[in-house]
């Protein structure tokens, strides 16, 4: 009888009981007011870039590369002066199969033995509340060539296991394969034109 009381009054308390989570905000926040003035350094670890393709008009196909390094000069009272600079290593692709990914590294598409690198530089931004459009120079294969990245600014706080200040925002674009050599493929199975959406974490430096 003891024993079945115990477990009426235990689960009574957790009926009752808020989840802990509930009542912890998350770090970070939508809230410009949060991003200091200042030199930031990409946090590798969260910040990546994903590629999708039509695949034969059947379904969708993706790919996700990581950062490697990358820096943001960032002041929220001169958003349209901010500076950024990313890099991904493409040789640490994803994809859902080995053996493609083998391929996509190989001299017929990226060729990262000659090119391990892919780089974006900024050359303008254009801000607009939480939106900007960036300009910059996207570097595949030693090919550069201007794109224009539709930005919006995600949240920032305070990162609880680093106790650093991060900022994080979400950016897409669309690139055409065959201006960065990458027309490999059978013409009319895979379109030329290829979806980017980024997500980025910077955090800033002491």
């Amino acid at each position: 009888m003891k024993t079945r009381a115990v477990t009426i009054a235990l689960a009574a308390a957790l009926a009752t009981a808020t989840p802990v989570f509930a009542q912890s905000p998350l770090p970070g926040a939508p809230d410009s007011s949060r991003v200091a003035a200042g030199h930031y350094q990409a946090d590798t670890d969260h910040t990546l870039v994903v590629w999708t393709v039509n695949h034969m008009g059947i379904s969708p196909l993706s790919g996700a590369i990581a950062a490697s390094g990358g820096t943001l000069e960032f002041d929220p009272s001169k958003p349209s002066a901010a500076k950024v600079m990313v890099s991904f290593k493409v040789a640490d692709m994803s994809t859902t199969s080995p053996a493609f990914t083998k391929h996509l590294l190989s001299a017929d598409f990226f060729d990262v033995g000659k090119h391990p690198t892919a780089t974006f530089v900024s050359t303008s931004v254009q801000a607009s509340g939480s939106k900007a459009k960036i300009e910059g120079d996207l570097t595949i294969k030693g090919i550069t060539k201007p794109i224009t990245l539709d930005a919006k600014f995600f949240g920032a706080g305070v990162n609880p296991m680093s106790k650093k200040l991060q900022a994080g925002f979400s950016a897409t674009t669309q690139i055409k394969r065959s201006e960065f050599g990458l027309g490999y493929g059978v013409p009319g199975v895979t379109p030329d034109a290829v979806d980017l959406r980024i997500s980025a974490a910077f955090t800033r430096a002491d």
